[in-house]
């Protein structure tokens, strides 16, 4: 490729710095345990686990919460960028839709690459969700002093209720972003796969899961799984009889799950120990931005762009989700196979039930109907798991 995005790739890997100088830890294997165990040898052969399948089990009386997040959505597709403003500059890195955790290591490398020319010094990043962090650990890398500010903690992001799984989907509409959109978006989704290769493990909560995309037709999964499947391993399209689902077909394929509130916290963590500073400041609008003292501020302040730069192609993503208490011998995930946006994912304090997707709804309460939905596919789908096994 010869457009802009086509980055140099060396540099890019100094710009990831620690990051792949971190310890390859081992990756969290197959767990036992309770549960709603089917005796017997499994029936079905499985790429990762040589356990056989277990269903979790799934009712409203086991409801741990409910929570509801917004993914900071661009029909586009994310921006990363840089301006002028009053003799600053502003490289902005938000508008990630659904895949901020899958992206945040790659898209937070081309956003430092953004400012390669500029004198390494002082640097402000507004934010503290998975972009913030990871882009400020970026820039420590190359020599920054870096200060986040934040509105909120980052326990209380959008990122630390992410789901988790490596892969960076709901980010752009394909019949909206561009070719240039689409070469950032592959860029940035390797270079953070490789990234997240490098943390797995327990002592960052990333670790490789088996994955079911569950669907009536063949050929189901993303536009993620069909332009990049040499990012996952053991791809594979499953016939009926190969699998224990109801649904006719599925997708098996093994992937990394990221669990954002431990990844968080040991991010976080890295970040302080090389020095960084972190101020509680809640910006109203762009000029409050550009008195800052810091002469190089990154952007990362997800749907807040939306007011602060008058991205008015911005907008909320509603999710909901339901968890239950976890649940040690699943250790697989789906996508599919339920009336509406459904996946199950086991991390390691909770099974994590989804979802919803409903385009510019800014309210944060959960709808107690959309909860009962997500129950209902999701046992009805479990439910048949078990008698198939």
């Amino acid at each position: 490729m010869t457009n802009e995005y086509d980055l140099d790739k060396r540099r890019t890997l100094r710009a990831l710095g620690a990051v792949s100088a971190l310890p390859v830890l081992a990756s969290v294997g197959a767990c036992t345990g309770g549960g709603q165990r089917v005796s017997g040898v499994g029936r079905y052969a499985r790429p990762l686990s040589r356990q056989p399948f277990v269903a979790p089990r799934i009712s409203e009386d086991r409801i741990v919460r409910v929570i509801v997040g917004h993914r900071p959505f661009r029909p586009s597709g994310f921006v990363v960028k840089r301006e002028t403003f009053d003799q600053k500059d502003i490289i902005h890195n938000y508008g990630h839709g659904g895949g901020g955790i899958s992206l945040s290591w790659g898209s937070s490398a081309l956003a430092v690459q953004h400012a390669a020319n500029l004198a390494v010094g002082d640097a402000a990043v507004l934010g503290s969700g998975i972009m913030g962090l990871t882009t400020a650990r970026l820039l420590q890398d190359a020599g920054w002093n870096v200060t986040i500010y934040t509105r909120s903690p980052s326990r209380h992001s959008v990122s630390n209720v992410g789901a988790g799984q490596w892969a960076p989907t709901s980010v752009f509409d394909e019949d909206v972003a561009d070719d240039a959109f689409i070469a950032q978006y592959k860029y940035a989704s390797r270079i953070a796969h490789h990234a997240y290769q490098n943390l797995v493990g327990a002592d960052y909560g990333v670790s490789f899961k088996e994955n079911y995309y569950l669907s009536d037709e063949p050929q189901a999964g993303g536009f993620y799984l069909r332009e990049m499947p040499e990012l996952f391993t053991s791809v594979k399209d499953l016939d009926p009889g190969e699998h224990p689902f109801p649904t006719r077909f599925a997708k098996q394929t093994v992937t990394m799950l990221i669990e954002p509130a431990m990844f968080l916290r040991r991010v976080r963590r890295d970040f302080f120990v090389a020095g960084g500073k972190m101020i509680a400041r809640d910006f109203k609008d762009l000029s409050m931005v550009l008195s800052l003292a810091e002469p190089a501020i990154f952007n990362c302040t997800g749907l807040g762009a939306k007011a602060l730069f008058g991205d008015d192609e911005m907008q909320p993503i509603k999710g909901q989700l339901v968890f239950m208490p976890p649940d040690p011998a699943v250790d697989y995930l789906t996508v599919g196979g339920g009336s509406d946006v459904t996946y199950m994912f086991p991390r390691k304090g909770e099974i994590l039930l989804g979802g919803s997707f409903v385009r510019d709804d800014w309210s944060r309460e959960p709808d107690p109907q959309v909860t009962q939905r997500i129950v209902a596919d999701n046992r009805s789908l479990f439910e048949q798991v078990s008698q198939r096994v």
